[in-house]
């Protein structure tokens, strides 16, 4: 390998899995059932990857109670419009399975509950390529805060040298610049390039194989 990282930490959705013409779906499902107007889907595609709750309270223009609501009411819809709707990014298994035979430490860093990611990754096998994962369960400040990266970082007993952070929003390359990590930002995911680049990623890849050059 050419460069110096011993690991790299991956956001989920948008990254990984195309998770969001499900997650979309049940959004707007969710304010429907709500009676409210359905936000725009550029709107709903751009708050993903930040905390549900923190996402729907700004689509919705929601008080804490409404919060609650809409939250309840995704998770109940969650398996039928969202599970189903989702599939694995061309290249991302084979890229990973060679990124495992190269040795490098890999983890999964996601806003997402934990209970969910399980339903999504198990299913899937994608489970055996990560060490670990920190989710929105873990109850620590939500990206991009550093947080959930520091605490891989303790868990793995690494440096923010030694790490490459990979997302496709600004909320993750943030959170791994904070957290004094490189970054890789992906333009295939749920923030366009544009919007990626006023983050100050350390790389820019169009597909998920192109780590591999990173690398």
């Amino acid at each position: 390998m050419k460069n110096h990282y011993r690991a790299i930490f991956f956001d989920f959705d948008g990254t990984l899995v195309d998770t969001a013409p499900g997650i979309i779906e049940t959004m707007r499902q969710t304010f429907r059932l709500m009676g409210l107007p359905i936000p725009a889907e550029k709107d709903m595609r751009a708050s993903i990857g930040i905390p549900l709750g923190k996402a729907l309270r700004q689509l919705g223009h929601l008080d804490d109670e409404g919060e609650d609501r809409a939250v309840e009411i995704y998770r109940q819809l969650f398996v039928r419009y969202e599970l189903g709707n989702l599939n694995i990014f061309p290249g991302v298994e084979e890229t990973l399975s060679q990124l495992q035979s190269l040795g490098m430490r890999m983890a999964i860093v996601t806003s997402r509950d934990e209970a969910s990611l399980e339903l999504i990754v198990k299913p899937r096998g994608l489970q055996h390529f990560f060490e670990t994962v920190v989710t929105g369960s873990d109850g620590l400040p939500a990206k991009p805060a550093p947080d959930l990266v520091n605490l891989l970082l303790e868990r793995m007993n690494l440096l923010p040298g030694e790490v490459l952070v990979v997302g496709d929003t600004t909320f993750d390359i943030q959170m791994g610049n904070n957290a004094l990590c490189d970054t890789c930002a992906v333009t295939y995911g749920n923030h366009d390039e544009g919007t990626l680049l006023t983050s100050s990623p350390t790389y820019t890849i169009d597909t998920f194989s192109e780590l591999l050059r990173v690398i």
